[in-house]
């Protein structure tokens, strides 16, 4: 039996895996007294003990790398009424903290207001992968919000979304 192989078309890998919901997180940290971040999709959790997440990051980041001089990061898990924050953090050149209320984490990172929970990190370790690096950090301190009345901003097919009301039978 053989296998064809045919070259991955990037625009319809993109588009394919679009169609898995995400949690929308802004990384950020603080190096010089200047606060750093960007949005974040693609954060997960890697492992209870010790406690790590990832996330991954583009190669070219302007960001990125101000991050590994800090050694640190936090997580901030934007709610469903974030997106004006998720959207700031996305671009490129601009004041992305224009605006934006926070306050220092006990490493040291930048926390913005109203997020649902924010995780505080040393980075672990670092992994190349294609066009990305990904990025273990070590969990050191996090808040779970006692209000959980919030919903988490997902984004699916291109778009933010809500959690749909339901009823458990």
């Amino acid at each position: 039996m053989s296998i064809s192989s045919t070259a991955v078309e990037p625009l319809r890998f993109r588009e394919a895996l679009g169609h898995y919901a995400s949690g929308i997180t802004v990384i950020t940290s603080l190096v010089d007294e200047e606060p750093i971040g960007f949005t974040c999709q693609s954060f997960y959790s890697v492992s209870m003990s010790p406690p790590l997440v990832s996330f991954s990051v583009m190669s070219g980041s302007a960001s990125y790398p101000r991050i590994r001089q800090a050694g640190r990061f936090a997580v901030n898990i934007l709610s469903n009424e974030q997106v004006r924050i998720s959207n700031q953090f996305a671009r490129r050149g601009t004041d992305k903290w224009h605006g934006i209320e926070w306050r220092e984490s006990p490493l040291g990172n930048p926390l913005i207001a109203g997020s649902l929970h924010w995780l505080d990190c040393e980075i672990y370790a670092e992994h190349a992968a294609g066009d990305h690096v990904i990025v273990i950090g070590e969990v050191k301190a996090l808040n779970l919000q006692e209000a959980v009345a919030a919903q988490p901003l997902l984004y699916f097919k291109g778009q933010y979304r809500n959690i749909a009301a339901h009823s458990v039978a």
